[in-house]
């Protein structure tokens, strides 16, 4: 298979690198930012929060009856923890999940969703679901889209 020559100026030596995994490095970083942007847009559009506060809470809907801890959000969501811990405070203040103190220790704290969190998963979910399914789903039928999951698994 051909390869391309990609040189970076602060390295010593030359790296080779098959043009069409350059090529797909490159649409992958377009790609889904794009697609983001465009369900962002949808949900804002409908007068409705981000599409992190819905992640966040759905896995909070699909935690165990204990809850989360904040950093299994963060590993969930793949957010840094400043931003997870923002995204926490935003939640519980807005009453969509409560926050508790670990029992056995007070340095953790246990996060749960709460009714209004459920009820805002139900009216994001039917936007939410329409935008990908007009923006990904009418564009990759079923085949295509498993053989996008397989690609992408081996990525990961």
């Amino acid at each position: 298979m051909e390869t391309a020559r990609l040189t970076a100026p602060e390295a010593p030596h030359d790296v080779n690198i098959c043009p069409f995994v350059a090529a797909a490095w490159a649409r992958l970083l377009q790609v889904a930012p794009t697609l983001q942007a465009t369900v962002e847009a949808e949900l804002k559009r409908a007068d409705l929060p981000p599409m992190q506060w819905y992640d966040a809470l759905s896995a909070l809907e699909r935690a165990p009856e204990e809850g989360l801890a904040p950093g299994e959000i963060e590993r969930h969501l793949l957010l840094t923890q400043c931003t997870t811990s923002r995204l926490i405070d935003r939640l519980v203040a807005e009453g969509l999940a409560t926050r508790i103190i670990h029992p056995d220790d007070r340095r953790r704290q246990i996060i749960h969703l709460a009714p209004a969190g459920r009820a805002l998963i139900a009216r994001m979910w039917p936007v939410y679901a329409s935008a990908v399914e007009r923006h990904v789903g009418r564009k990759l039928a079923g085949d295509d889209a498993k053989a996008l999951i397989r690609i992408l698994e081996k990525l990961a």
